[in-house]
């Protein structure tokens, strides 16, 4: 069980490293009108109206990835139960992905894809960790 905790807690360190290092790749390509006041929810609002599409799919790619990554290293150190560990280091994504709909203004297909993808890219990655058998 020890390992297990161990998994997930690591899972979501990378999870987390991932989705931000994508998000900042993705502001670099697609940098906010200068002058932009993050802090205003209005603005904020108008910003995610008139944002690329490049940019939006950063944002979800970010999830994604930061899932699939985050799978494969809780399930990589999780020996019991690797799927488990996965799909919880997804439920956080997936939790994220709410709390960023709540707070933000975001288009419906971002949340849908932020809602359906992180578990099976997380158990894709947890299926790319098993041991391989050798002969």
């Amino acid at each position: 069980m020890g390992r297990t905790v161990l998994g997930v807690v690591a899972g979501l360190a990378a999870m987390f490293v991932v989705i931000v290092a994508i998000e900042f790749l993705g502001a670099q390509l697609f940098p906010p009108p200068v002058g932009t006041d993050m802090s205003d929810p209005n603005a904020l609002a108008a910003l995610m109206a008139q944002m690329p599409m490049g940019a939006l799919a950063f944002v979800v790619l970010a999830w994604v990835l930061g899932a699939f990554a985050g799978g494969w290293v809780a399930a990589r150190i999780s020996v019991q139960h690797p799927r488990l560990a996965a799909v919880v280091v997804a439920i956080a994504v997936v939790a994220g992905v709410v709390m960023m709909m709540l707070t933000m203004p975001h288009p419906m297909w971002m949340g849908v894809l932020g809602l359906v993808l992180p578990v099976p890219a997380a158990l894709a990655g947890a299926r790319l960790a098993r041991p391989r058998a050798t002969p």
